[in-house]
Order: structure tokens, then C-alpha cells, then sequence
């Protein structure tokens, strides 16, 4: 402890405050920091709403870390908690920061370090596809399958497919088809349509017809996949039509199409069987009669000839299966918004692009990047929707071809959210994205009049002059920056693709380039001042080069963003959060762009990547290492700047190596690894103590850890965020197959989280001494005052408490893989029932930190060694294993208990009787013992009827009183026998626990004597085996010297009716017992004299009948002369010399015959008093029961109560030799009177 200054002058005490800081030098204030706006808000933030989410809920996490008892895994468990709670309620969701109003704040960092994609690899087409494609007469159309990891190409009638990702892969080829075809799409079938090996269906759309293809996966001998498509005989007439758009619903299977002309909605249906009225297949028309047999061509060329100049047409399809509706987008820019239903499609409203922009103008402006009527008419060439999961109202993203995201709302009566059943009846543009600023052009000057929200109010037609960027001074609204934007894709959870002409290409090939931007959701998450969220919405872009034109962008592996789950927070809130599954997967999101020349891939950069490329390349920028460090903490604050650090040096940051090899690599580089380690270090904050918190009366308990420690807690919490919450199994059901258990969580990501872990944990032990709260007593050395030295212990427990978490999550991890490695329905179906249900509702949570999941997993280790056992398995190689892997769930006791077990199996194999069976067993009975402090049970029970099953009855006795012993090692129960016995005493647990063994031991002796009872003690002269086994048994019962044991034992015997056993014990407990017993019980005193009669100790056996003629037991007079009777004959027996005592003898003979004498004056008087006429009514019952259940009373009572008062002259005179009276007057007087 480190010694603290005296203080210099007398102090007094603050209110509230516990602690006095010394007054040595006045020193000035610290300067504010960057972190201190951050700090006050934090400080100020409302702590979250209360969430009923099991054991260890976010909020009883943060509560529950202000008791002091808390155990360090408790803690460490509730900060998981608290980060997982905290990742999502933090995260604003996207209806928070795209708000009404307008933005346009990017960042295009010319460093590499800080882009947010990374160009992977190009993979050409096929030398065959192109040959073919030279060949063709209607040219060459080309898409990607990102689904199945195919691209296909169509050239006249014929379709092929390939793994773009396989150099030299083989075509799978589709020619059967004898039309053009005119377009292509992989659609989910229908449920129950298809067999299950039918995953996808490919539409083919020719110039006469359109068709179905199967598309399921086949694996060769050699294990590689590939597709095989089969021809499921649908198809549907499109002759006219010319399709060009087809969609499918994912949620139900439905296919849906567009003409390339008119603007109907057209469905293939199809179906199982056929129908009464239909076939298997059929055309259904949404949008107009089915009885209009005009075709729309006709119809085109009757418009134009009537004076049209220009038809409108559908060119886009979008489906929300989110919210069942469906969204077109015509040549004129008018959005449609339909309602999906059962077996129609409603249109919901029309929106022309003028008219939605209209309602803009009070805080957009009348900018030409939405309003140019002239030659570079502004129209929409993107259409995305946002699914509801996503967004409540925010349902579409629409892009203009000057760049600007158009993000629209719609919504239904009174602003309720719209879906399928409840249509919208308004939409509107609720947020404008403006393209980044044009580094060419000329500054601009702001407005000098802008709104709230960034724009200029009055003027122009739609809200006013817009021609210079808004008082922002980061949205320039007439940015030429994304001008002549020819396609444009949004991706949840907001990565933005606009493709363009690259008009600086070289050569006469037609080349585009792409504008990928996403937003920097760790700044959203992570604000470092008091802005509102739409402020602080910032993109990352980029400008990536292609080598030919840009025909699509895909998910390269087709899976949607389903978000980060909201941890319990209502509505959409943590959906874009990347940071918490930036270590979920192995990869992050890449993107496949579909080329003239092939697919280029590009990989989205995480959080932990762009810290690694800022360390990694940072001394290429002028802000140098150092300083895109310091930019990282101003960005993202402290603590997530400790978490990402600690990522980068645990391995976690990933990098491209070599330009277009499409290799992502770990970053490994020492310079590297070493700066994220000095960041986390230096970077990481001090703890805070506050003196006047209100909380329990331990002041580390008012101590806020260090941004470094939030940190950490931090990246375990996202190491385990995907199992934490999850059930470790889970019944798989198939249709005609058993059910089975198994894992809910695939094994390799447990294997990669172990991994991860276990760096973690290396990295902690390596710089221990670097970082504080793990320093141990040196870091008190560097403390000033009495806080900073509170400050640092709270540090310190934090701190450790997080290891031995971390630990806890290692072992867990390991049983759970050890668990799967054997069979698990045969390991669950040897638990009791109850732990059977246990065992499958158990989470990953309760068994790193709940004492019961820890007990439930210690049985299925128990489970896992007895299945290995009962298998013949070697159970030290089992057990040893278990114990190396996962030493929590099987200690050295386990694996001693398990070997005992064994020993016992093999004996039973080897027969109980044989000599190499016994000498199996005592060795079970040696090592059962080693281990009695800690045998369960269950255990002991188990081993005791393997012990009776073999007739090992010593061997079963002798273990059991070891275990007892053991149980109660301070002898408490004997101290609770022999003061009272009472159950509110804190001992008699003790007994219990001695109890429940001495139980097993009667059940043992029972079935020793049904074993042996009818069989002969003797045989040929020599003793029989059975007999044997009596003697072995029975000796090790007499000779314990456990107290507490033999009175239980004795107990026994006598609830048994077999007391006279007692008689044939010699033992001093019995005498002791016997005792103790016959204060209360007179057949217990009995037994005691009859114990010293049959032991020859007649003495004792006399004086015990005195004491029980003399006792205060309820006896007849006759029973108590009757004692006294025997006890004179015992008395009078000669005994050996070593228990005969003379002198005690005598003087019991003459205590015997005085009593006698008494005792025969007091029957005397009874009789008369019987037959006595002159005693009558309730004094005659009186009388009686006094002279014969009084016991024997004394002389003088006698005369005087009643002989002398009854005129017994005679008696008188007896009395008068008993007591030795010599009085004449008195002799003479009864003489007299007789």
C-alpha cells in the first residue's frame, strides 16, 4: 500500500465525502480535453430501460456491479451484459439520423488506410464464353447468381453457367430451348412444389415462352459441389411481351415480370397439380382484364400513330417481402406502390417524380441536381428498397442520375406503417443525400439564410435559389460529383453503389467506374459531442475503376443483412451496427460487381481493418502513425478505440495482399501488432473514483473503470455476442427420420472463438506489467492520493474479474466441444429426467457463469466418463483429457472418482468372488476413499450397490464411514448428539449429512444378513465364505470409532426390534449409548443391565437395578422389589478378581437389603391399606396410588403419614428396627397400643 502524505492542514470533512486527498501543492486545473464533452454526456445519459432477459439482464448487470459481493465472474458477466445491451441501445437506428431535411458530408480520404472497400480480385469470363459469345447473333446478355456462386450468360437460346471463382470451371450448359432468350433470373420455389433437392429456380424468358429450370447441388465422388438444373416441363406463353424484369418473392416463391413495353405486372403462376379449371402453369395479368387481348406492341403502335410521341413503361421492379408490397419504376419516374395479396396485386398509390419533389422545397432548395428540365432532364436510375426491419416508414431508396439519394416514406392513416393488408396512402420524400463536394470546382460561399436542417427557405419554385452549398459547409447541392450516374444500388445496412462512364479511360472500349460509399457507423454509434445524429452522418467513398462497362452489382454470397439484433431494445435500433459482428464471421461483406469482362469483387472494411491499415500504412500520411491514432480517438472515443486495438494485436485486422489476388490475409506484422498494443495502452483513459456516489459503504464500488477496461469488456462481448444468449442444443427434426441433439451454434465457430479467446488471453498475461489494473502492487507506487489509489483497486477488480471470465469462456468452450465429440443423445439419455430438461434449455451464459450450469455440466461429464466406461474405453485417457481441456467441469477428484469406477466395471467383469475381483475392488474402495471429502451421493450410492451385488460388504461399511468422517471433519454432529439435539441448531446439517451415509450402511447390513442368514457357518469343520463375509462385515461395524455412527447404528437395532444384538457388542459405545438412554427410556435401562449380566460385570448389572428400583420410571412396587430382588443375587455373585471391588460390593448389599426392608414394610401397609374399610371415596384412590407407583418412600413418610395415623402398631414397630430407633418411650407406646 502506498504511504500517503500527511496533510499540511487541518481538513474537514466534506458532506458526503469519504475521502481526504492531501493539500501538499496547489496545482492548476487539467485543461479540457477532447474527451470531456464526451465524458458529460455519458455522465448525464440516462441509464437504460429495465429488460427481462433472463438470468444476467443488461440493466440487473448494471445494478448488480454495485454490490461489493458480487464474485469476480458475476461482474465480469454483468459488463457483458451491459456492452451487449449498450452496443445496440446506443446504435441509433436509421430513421434517427435520416431525418427531414437534406445531407451530404463525406469523406474521400486520398490514404488507403481509411477507404472503406478494398478491390479483391477480377475473374475474367471463360475463354469458352467469349469464343461462343462472337458466334452469337443477338449479342451477349450476362448476370450474376451470387445465391449459388454462379454467373450465367445467354447468347441466342442457349444459357450457361459457371463458378466464377474457379479458374477453368466447367460450363453447365442449357440448350434444349429453341427461342431467344431475352432474360434471366434465379428465384426461391414455391414450398412444397418441388422436391427438397430443388433449393432455386433459374426463369428463362424467351421471345415465345417463358420457363422454369430446377436448380439443385450435386456432389461428386471426390467431394467437390456442383449444380444440376432440370427441366421441370412449366412454362407460360410470353409471346409479344419481350420481358425484361423479372422478380421473385424469397418469403413465399411468387414470380412476378414487366414487359418491355406498357405498364402491367404480370405473374407466372404455378402450382403442384393441376386444377379442375387450370393447369399446373398459367400467365395472370395484375393490372388489367383478363379478357383485354390487345397486346401491348399493338397497343404502342396505335398510341404513337394517334399522336403520342413517347409511351410510358415500367422499367423497374422492386418486392418488399418485409412488408408485402411492391414498388415500380417507370420511363418517367413515377413510383407505383402495390399491396401484394393472396392471389392479386392493388395498386396503392402513384408518385411522379415532380410531384414527390414539390413537398421539398422548404428544405431542399431549387437545386438543378433534382430540378433541370433541360437537356440533362433529372430522372430516376435507382430504385432499393428498405426493408422493415431496417425502417418503420423510410421504405425506398430512389437515385437520381445526378447522384442525389432520394429517401422516401410511406405511410398509411394517422402515420401508421404501411404493409400488404394495410396499404399505404402516402408518400413522400422525407430525406435528400446530396453527392460529395467536387474537389474541381470552385468554392462556394454559404447561404446566408439557411433553415434548421441545412437548406435556404423563399424564391425559388420549389422553396428557393440554391446555387451555393447550405451553411453546413459540408452539403453542396450543386455538386457535379456523381453527374451522368447511369445505375445506382443500395445494400443494407446503407452501402451505396452509383456507376458512371469513365470518360478518363484510355481507348475506344466503353469503360464505367463505380462511387462506393457506407456509412462510418462506428461515428454514429460513438458521438463524441452533444450533435444531433443527422449531423454527425458521415460516408466514407471511393471511386473504384472498372475494366469494362457495369452491369450489376450482388451480395457476392446472396445473403441478406438481417443486423446485429437489438439486444432487447425496442423497434430497429443496432440493425447497422457492423462493429458488433465484425468478429461474428470469418469474412466481411463483399460485393460482386458484374462486368463486360467478368465479376470484380470488392470486400467491405471493417472497423479493426481501418485501424490496422492506419497503423500499418499511417507513416505514408501526413498525419503520420501517431496521429491517425489520435484522429481514431477524437472519431470514435477511447473505449472503442481500446477494443479495436486489442483486436488488431490479438491478430483480428485483416488486409488484402497484392493488388487483385483477392487473398485477405490476417495482419500479422510486428510494427504493426506493437502499435495497436501501444495504443491500447496508452490510449486507454484512467479509471474515475467519486466520492459522493450513492452505493454500498465500499468506496470501490463508486469507481467507474478505465475507457480501457469498457474497451475490453467491449470486444469480449462481440467475441461472444453470436452464443451468449443461444441454447447449446437444440432437437433437429426430420420428416421419417428420429429426432437428434445437436448443437445450435456450428463447432467451428465455437473453435474460432476459442482460438480468438485464448490470444486474448496470451496478450493480457504477456504485458500484464504494462497494463494498469493488471500491474498488481507495483502501479500503487504511482498513485498521489487516497482516490487515485481507490481508483486503481476498483481498476484492479474490474480487471480481474474480466480474466477469470475470459477463463470461464475457454473451459465452457472446450466441454461444449468435448461434448460434441462423443454422442450426445446417448450421453443425455444417461441423466435423470429432470437434468435431461435442463440440459437442453441450458445457454451458453449459464454455463460460463451460473454455479448451476456449472453443476449440470459437471453431470454430463459424469455422463460423458460412464458412456467411455461402459464402452470398455480407457477411462484414464477419457478422464485425463477431460480434466487437461476443461479442468472446472473434472478435477483431480473427478478423475480419481472416474479410475474407482473403473476398477469397479473391471471387477465386475472379473467376478466379485474371485481373488483378482477383490483385489480390484478394495483397489476401487482405496481410490473411492482418496476422494471421500468430495464423493457425491450419487457416487457413493452407486459404488455401494456395485458393492452389495458382489458381496463386498467390509469394503461398502469401511467407505462409507470414511466419507461420513470426511463430510464432517470438525465432528460437529457429535457435539450436536450431545447437546440436545435440536433442529434449528447449524450442526444438525452436519448430522444430516453423516446420516445419509449410516443409511447406506443399514441397507448394507440388511442385505448382509439376507445374503447369509440361511447359509451354514461352517463347512467340513472350516468356516464358510459367507460366514467369512459376516465376520469381515460385522467386524468393521464394532470396531468404529465413530461415535455419532454406533449411537445411529444403535438406534437402528432397536427400531429394528433387534436389541438383543447389543449383547453380543463389546464396546464401550454401548455401554456409553445404553447409558445415555435409560435416563429416558426404561427399556433401554434394562438393556443395560442385562449388557453388564451377560459381559459378567454383575456389580454394575446390581447397581443399575437399584437405580431403576430407585428411578423415576413409572413401576409398580411389586417391579421395583423385584429389582430389588435381582440386583441382591447380581450383588451376591462372585466375579473374577479384576471386577470384583469389595468394599463397594458390601455397601450395595447393605443399600440392596435396607431398600428391601422398606420396601417389604411399604407392601405390608399396602395390603391393609387395600382392605382397609375406614378409607373410602377419592382419598382411598389417593392413598393406593402413592404406596404402589411412588416408588419406594421413605421411613419416615411411612410412619407418619400413614402407619401411625392408621394405628398400624406393628408396623410401627418394623419401622421403628428399620430405621434403627431406639426411643423406649416410643417403643413402649406402640406395645402398648398393641
Amino acid at each position: 500500500m502506498a504511504a500517503v502524505v500527511p496533510p499540511q492542514t487541518p481538513q474537514r470533512p466534506l458532506p458526503g465525502g469519504y475521502v481526504q486527498t492531501p493539500a501538499v501543492q496547489q496545482q492548476p486545473p487539467p485543461p479540457a480535453t477532447i474527451f470531456a464533452q464526451q465524458l458529460a454526456s455519458l455522465r448525464n445519459q440516462p441509464p437504460p430501460a429495465t429488460q427481462q432477459s433472463g438470468n444476467n439482464d443488461a440493466n440487473q448487470a448494471a445494478g448488480g456491479a454495485q454490490q461489493s459481493a458480487t464474485s469476480n465472474i458475476d461482474r465480469a458477466a454483468n459488463a457483458i451484459n451491459e456492452a451487449l445491451y449498450l452496443e445496440s441501445a446506443r446504435f441509433p437506428d436509421l430513421e434517427s439520423y435520416i431525418t427531414q431535411g437534406i445531407s451530404g458530408t463525406y469523406e474521400t480520404p486520398p490514404n488507403s488506410a481509411w477507404l472503406p472497400f478494398q478491390r479483391l480480385k477480377l475473374y475474367d469470363l471463360p475463354q469458352a464464353i467469349i469464343e461462343q459469345a462472337n458466334q452469337t447473333s443477338t449479342g451477349l446478355t450476362m448476370g450474376l447468381f451470387p445465391e449459388i456462386g454462379h454467373c450465367w450468360a445467354a447468347m441466342d437460346n442457349c444459357l450457361y453457367l459457371w463458378d466464377y471463382k474457379v479458374q477453368g470451371a466447367e460450363l453447365i450448359g442449357f440448350e434444349e430451348n429453341p427461342f431467344t432468350i431475352t432474360s434471366v433470373k434465379l428465384v426461391k420455389p414455391k414450398p412444397g412444389v418441388f422436391v427438397k433437392q430443388i433449393t432455386d429456380l433459374i426463369v428463362v424468358s424467351t421471345s415465345e415462352n417463358m420457363m422454369l429450370l430446377g436448380v439443385a447441388a450435386n456432389t461428386t465422388s471426390t467431394g467437390n459441389s456442383s449444380l444440376v438444373l432440370y427441366n421441370t416441363k412449366m412454362a407460360i406463353p410470353t409471346r409479344g411481351l419481350n420481358v425484361q424484369q423479372i422478380e421473385g418473392s424469397k418469403k413465399e416463391g411468387r414470380i412476378f415480370f414487366l414487359a418491355s413495353e406498357g405498364e402491367d405486372i404480370f405473374e407466372f403462376y404455378y402450382q403442384q397439380d393441376e386444377g379442375w379449371f387450370s393447369g399446373k402453369t398459367h400467365r395472370l395479368c395484375h393490372t388489367r382484364s383478363q379478357y383485354d387481348f390487345v397486346p401491348a406492341p399493338v397497343k404502342a403502335v396505335s398510341s404513337f400513330i394517334g399522336g403520342v410521341q413517347k409511351q410510358k413503361k415500367l422499367v423497374k421492379l422492386v418486392i418488399d417481402d418485409s412488408r408485402g408490397l411492391l414498388y415500380t419504376l417507370s420511363s418517367t419516374s413515377e413510383i407505383k406502390v402495390w399491396s401484394i395479396r393472396p392471389n392479386s396485386v392493388a395498386l396503392a398509390l402513384a408518385r411522379p417524380l415532380q410531384s414527390l419533389l414539390q413537398n421539398t422545397g422548404h428544405f431542399s432548395g431549387n437545386t438543378r441536381l433534382l430540378y433541370d428540365e433541360g437537356e440533362n432532364k433529372v430522372c430516376l436510375v435507382g430504385l432499393d428498397a428498405i426493408p422493415a426491419t431496417e425502417a418503420g416508414k423510410l421504405t425506398l431508396v430512389a437515385t437520381t442520375n445526378t447522384g442525389c439519394r432520394l429517401y422516401l416514406s410511406t405511410t398509411r392513416g394517422y402515420g401508421y406503417q404501411a404493409d400488404g393488408q394495410n396499404a399505404p396512402t402516402s408518400m413522400q420524400i422525407l430525406h435528400i443525400r446530396f453527392p460529395p463536394k467536387d474537389p474541381s470546382a470552385p468554392p462556394t460561399q454559404p447561404l446566408p439564410h439557411a433553415s434548421p436542417m441545412g437548406g435556404a427557405a423563399g424564391g425559388a419554385p420549389f422553396g428557393g435559389s440554391a446555387n451555393t452549398a447550405t451553411a453546413q459547409g459540408n452539403v453542396d447541392v450543386n455538386s457535379q460529383y456523381l453527374k451522368n450516374t447511369e445505375s445506382a444500388q443500395r445494400f443494407p445496412p446503407g452501402y451505396f453503389l452509383a456507376a458512371q462512364p469513365n470518360f478518363a479511360s484510355s481507348g475506344s472500349d466503353q469503360r464505367s467506374r463505380v462511387f462506393c460509399c457506407a456509412p462510418d457507423f462506428a461515428r454514429l454509434k460513438n458521438p463524441q459531442d452533444h450533435s444531433s445524429h443527422n449531423s454527425r452522418f458521415v460516408e466514407f467513398g471511393q471511386w473504384i475503376d472498372l475494366s469494362s462497362w457495369f452491369a450489376g452489382a450482388h451480395i457476392a454470397d446472396g445473403k441478406e443483412w438481417t443486423g446485429a439484433g437489438n439486444g432487447g431494445v425496442m423497434g430497429t435500433a443496432g440493425f447497422g451496427n457492423e462493429m458488433a459482428l465484425q468478429f461474428s464471421s470469418q469474412t466481411s461483406t463483399e460485393i460482386a460487381i458484374m462486368t463486360g469482362v467478368g465479376v470484380q469483387t470488392i470486400r467491405r472494411r471493417r472497423l479493426v481493418d481501418i485501424l490496422a491499415g492506419v497503423l500499418r500504412y499511417g507513416n505514408a500520411d501526413t498525419e503520420g502513425e501517431e496521429g491517425g491514432v489520435k484522429r481514431f480517438v477524437s472519431h470514435y472515443g477511447r473505449a472503442e478505440t481500446a477494443a479495436t486495438a486489442i483486436a488488431v494485436a490479438c491478430g483480428q485486422g485483416m488486409d488484402v495482399t497484392g493488388e487483385g489476388s483477392g487473398r485477405v490475409s490476417s495482419v500479422t506484422d510486428s510494427d504493426v501488432l506493437e502499435a495497436a498494443r501501444k495504443a491500447f495502452i496508452e490510449q486507454g483513459g484512467k479509471p474515475e473514483f467519486s466520492a459522493n456516489a450513492a452505493g454500498s459503504a465500499d468506496p470501490v464500488d463508486s469507481v467507474t473503470p478505465s475507457p480501457r477496461y469498457q474497451g475490453l469488456a467491449l470486444y469480449v462481448s462481440r467475441l461472444v455476442r453470436g452464443v451468449w444468449k443461444s441454447t447449446i442444443l437444440k432437437d433437429d427434426v426430420k420428416p421419417g427420420v428420429p429426432p437428434t441433439v445437436v448443437s445450435t451454434v456450428n463447432l467451428e465457430i465455437l473453435r474460432t472463438m476459442q482460438r480468438d479467446l485464448a490470444s486474448l488471453k496470451e496478450f493480457l498475461d504477456r504485458n500484464r506489467p504494462f497494463i494498469e489494473g493488471l500491474s498488481g502492487s507495483s502501479a500503487l507506487n504511482r498513485v498521489a492520493t487516497r482516490g487515485e489509489e481507490i481508483a486503481l483497486q476498483g481498476e484492479h477488480r474490474a480487471m480481474q474479474s474480466i480474466l477469470s471470465l475470459i477463463g470461464s469462456i475457454g473451459e465452457g468452450l472446450n466441454f461444449v466441444l468435448v461434448l460434441f465429440d462423443e454422442k450426445i443423445d446417448d450421453i443425455l439419455a444417461l441423466l435423470a429426467p429432470d437434468s435431461r430438461g435442463k440440459a437442453k434449455q441450458l445457454t451458453f451464459e449459464s454455463l460460463f457463469v451460473s454455479p448451476d450450469g456449472k453443476e449440470l455440466a459437471k453431470e454430463l461429464v459424469k455422463a460423458i466418463v460412464n458412456r467411455n466406461i461402459a464402452n470398455g474405453s480407457n477411462v484414464d485417457t477419457v478422464a485425463e483429457a477431460l480434466r487437461r481441456r476443461c479442468g472446472t467441469f473434472c478435477s483431480s477428484e473427478d478423475v480419481v472418482i472416474f479410475k474407482a469406477q473403473e476398477q469397479v466395471k473391471r471387477a465386475s467383469e472379473a467376478g466379485g468372488q474371485s481373488e483378482s475381483g477383490r483385489v480390484l475392488l478394495n483397489e476401487s474402495q482405496r481410490l473411492f476413499s482418496k476422494v471421500a471429502g468430495s464423493l457425491g451421493q450419487e457416487h457413493l450410492q452407486w459404488a455401494i450397490q456395485q458393492y452389495i451385488g458382489m458381496a463386498f460388504y467390509a469394503g461398502a461399511i469401511q467407505l462409507c464411514l470414511t466419507v461420513a468422517g470426511e463430510r464432517d471433519r470438525a465432528r460437529r454432529a457429535l457435539g450436536w448428539l450431545r447437546e440436545g439435539m435440536s433442529d434449528s441448531d447449524p450442526r444438525y446439517d452436519a448430522f444430516n449429512q453423516r446420516k445419509q451415509c449410516y443409511d447406506l450402511i443399514f441397507e448394507i447390513i440388511k442385505s448382509l444378513d439376507q445374503a447369509t442368514e440361511s447359509q451354514p457357518a461352517e463347512i467340513d469343520g472350516r468356516w464358510s465364505l459367507a460366514a467369512k463375509r459376516r465376520a469381515e462385515a460385522y467386524e468393521v461395524v464394532n470396531e468404529s470409532e465413530d461415535a455419532v455412527f454406533q449411537t445411529c447404528l444403535f438406534d437402528w437395532y432397536v427400531a429394528q426390534g433387534r436389541e438383543d444384538r447389543l449383547l453380543d457388542i463389546e464396546s464401550p459405545f454401548v455401554v456409553e449409548y445404553l447409558k445415555q438412554r435409560s435416563r429416558e427410556q426404561r427399556e433401554a435401562a434394562d438393556l443395560l443391565w442385562r449388557y453388564y449380566a451377560h459381559h459378567n460385570d454383575f456389580l454394575a448389572a446390581a447397581a443399575t437395578q437399584v437405580d431403576l428400583a430407585k428411578g423415576f420410571f413409572e413401576l409398580s412396587l411389586e417391579e421395583r422389589i423385584g429389582y430389588l430382588s435381582r440386583a441382591r443375587t447380581n450383588a451376591s455373585t462372585r466375579q473374577s478378581a479384576l471386577m470384583d471391588s469389595r468394599g463397594s460390593k458390601q455397601q450395595l448389599l447393605r443399600e440392596i437389603s435396607d431398600l428391601l426392608d422398606v420396601a417389604a414394610i411399604q407392601d405390608d401397609l399396602l395390603q391393609r391399606m387395600k382392605a382397609e374399610p375406614r378409607l373410602t371415596g377419592e382419598r382411598r384412590q389417593q392413598v393406593l396410588q402413592e404406596l404402589e407407583r411412588s416408588g419406594i418412600l421413605p421411613v419416615d413418610e411411612l410412619f407418619n403419614g400413614y402407619t401411625d395415623q392408621a394405628g398400624y402398631h406393628d408396623l410401627n414397630l418394623l419401622i421403628y428396627q428399620v430405621a434403627d430407633h431406639r426411643n423406649p418411650a416410643d417403643i413402649k407406646a406402640s406395645w402398648d397400643q398393641l
